[in-house]
């Protein structure tokens, strides 16, 4: 079986695609693109490389992924995107490529679901399972942890890290860290409580969304000090693989937390 590729797209001969890709009309494909298996790119999108694609992901029309970063700095550098498996990415979604003064990889992991105009500058990961809706925009080196869902203009500042199962509000500007499990919203982005609703519909009991409470309010409620509340949390997490999570990223946080 060939690849399904339109009469009027353009695939530079040093692409790989497999045999089961399709190609949408008038879409381009640069050289050291990789593409496998099930992978559907609509019409108009536009791939450049070195970038490598994993299997069954949508591409829709009028996205351009693996283009050169936003970065002064870039001297076309060999720099790279890497996107997993059964992503969809909507309508004029724009991934860069990374840079060398970070890791030289941007990099999206598995089962995302990324809405129409979300902007991923260079450097950033995000992990699985994330929902990034409408009109999110990425700075550079952002992570976006496992089962994070942005609101739509969601805005997050370069370098910050943004923590499992958060969710945040429509419209946050987000400047900080954001700790596991937490709801934030406004400008700058503030915490408002835990996403005790997204944590029951993954399956967490209600014992751990006990616990979850229990370490938000150690951080945000009790009037201690950064410090002070992983003390607290140290102590709490023993029995509890969610509050060592919560503690593994406070202790890797560089750029502070909300509060």
């Amino acid at each position: 079986m060939s690849v399904k590729i339109h009469p009027t797209a353009i695939v530079d001969s040093k692409a790989e695609l497999d045999s089961s890709v399709t190609v949408g009309a008038y879409s381009i494909i640069g050289a050291n693109v990789k593409v496998d298996s099930g992978t559907t790119i609509a019409s108009h999108v536009v791939l450049q490389g070195p970038t490598t694609i994993g299997k069954n992901n949508q591409i829709f029309q009028f996205s351009s992924l693996g283009e050169a970063p936003q970065d002064k700095k870039f001297r076309d550098e060999l720099t790279t995107l890497e996107i997993g498996d059964n992503n969809t990415i909507r309508e004029f979604c724009t991934f860069n490529r990374g840079t060398i003064q970070d890791k030289g990889v941007t990099k999206i992991g598995n089962d995302n679901w990324i809405m129409a105009y979300v902007h991923i500058a260079h450097d950033c990961t995000i992990a699985n399972n994330t929902i990034l809706a409408n009109n999110s925009s990425l700075a550079g080196h952002v992570d976006i942890h496992d089962y994070a869902i942005l609101g739509g203009f969601t805005l997050i500042h370069q370098f910050c890290k943004v923590g499992a199962h958060v969710i945040t509000a429509v419209g946050s500007v987000v400047f900080k860290d954001i700790p596991p499990y937490v709801t934030a919203a406004g400008y700058d982005a503030k915490p408002h409580g835990i996403n005790s609703e997204g944590l029951k519909r993954r399956g967490f009991s209600p014992n751990s969304i006990t616990q979850i409470k229990r370490a938000y309010k150690a951080l945000y409620r009790h009037g201690l000090t950064l410090d002070e509340a992983k003390i607290e949390l140290a102590n709490m997490h023993k029995d509890c693989t969610e509050i060592i999570m919560l503690s593994d990223f406070l202790n890797v946080s560089t750029r502070g937390i909300v509060r």
